[in-house]
């Protein structure tokens, strides 16, 4: 190749658009400036919560023991004290919650996103239970009154479950639908041509593949019934007593649980029990962000 046949070459290489930018063209500057308010933006909304984590790990850090885990709160005018029976109780309203809504609301799930998806039927549950998201808690509380505690005489774990299940429920349900709706129509045509019937291909193939997203439902659904108190002061009401006691299980009676506890304790005049209602607010908040946590680790999670 001789030097008449190269200049060619160079002059269209010479052509080419460069890709390099200056920093102070337009589209730089209005780039950089909206990265700057957007990390402002997310900074200023941090401290808030900053600093109640803060005031949280301070006033109720220096009060965590052993002590506060394995002993009954204490009366008015009485020094130490726990909350260990407000941490078995809130576990055991929780658990009921889930045992309630759990099921009801994966078996919705399946029907609404897998069995009858475009019927009457499937709109209506579907717009109830995005009605329920926005109900407010204490709503569920009088719910839980009106049809437990009034039906059973007695504030007890139950009839708060029962209303905690009632927040869970709709969480439950859309969170396990739109996983369901997520799984591959090609996994699915595949099994159906394999033979498989609709029970086979929703139990072996959907309900594994859609598994994370589910679990990802559930753990937010427990996260926002842990730190409920309004429905509890309906239906749980509160107590000073273990829930075993004597080897006996007092599950229709009064119960315990960490955010009543709070509230109750937060309006004493005695220090002892506003440390307790401090510390009692550290170990609620960081139940709820293993929860949180637990529920982004799933959700990432692949079956």
């Amino acid at each position: 190749m001789n030097g008449r046949d190269a200049l060619p070459e160079v002059t269209a290489l010479a052509e080419l658009p460069q890709l390099g930018h200056s920093p102070w063209e337009r589209r730089s500057l209005v780039n950089s400036l909206l990265t700057v308010g957007a990390w402002i933006v997310a900074v200023t909304a941090s401290i808030p919560l900053l600093s109640v984590l803060y005031m949280l790990l301070v006033r109720g850090g220096r009060r965590l023991s052993l002590e506060v885990f394995t002993e009954l709160p204490p009366a008015g005018f009485e020094e130490g004290g726990g909350f260990g029976n407000a941490i078995v109780g809130t576990f055991v309203t929780v658990g009921i919650g889930a045992l309630i809504s759990i099921p009801f609301g994966v078996l919705t799930a399946i029907f609404l996103a897998e069995l009858d998806a475009d019927s009457q039927l499937a709109r209506a549950a579907r717009f109830c239970a995005k009605i329920l998201t926005g109900l407010p808690s204490i709503l569920a509380g009088v719910f839980a009154y009106a049809t437990v505690v009034l039906a059973t005489g007695t504030y007890s774990a139950p009839a708060g479950g029962v209303a905690l299940a009632l927040l869970m429920l709709p969480t439950v349900i859309l969170t396990a639908e739109e996983a369901m709706k997520m799984v591959p129509v090609n996994m699915k045509n595949a099994a159906f041509g394999m033979g498989c019937t609709r029970t086979q291909v929703i139990w072996k193939i959907v309900f594994p593949t859609a598994l994370p997203g589910i679990l990802t439902g559930v753990m937010l659904a427990v996260a926002r019934a842990a730190g409920e108190t309004a429905p509890l002061l309906f239906t749980a009401l509160f107590s000073n007593f273990w829930l075993v006691e004597d080897g006996e299980v007092h599950l229709m009676a009064p119960i315990a649980s960490l955010s009543v506890m709070i509230y109750n304790f937060s309006g004493m005049p005695f220090e002892n029990q506003i440390e307790l209602a401090w510390a009692a607010s550290l170990v609620l908040v960081l139940l709820v962000l293993i929860f949180n946590v637990l529920s982004r680790v799933i959700g990432r999670a692949k079956v």
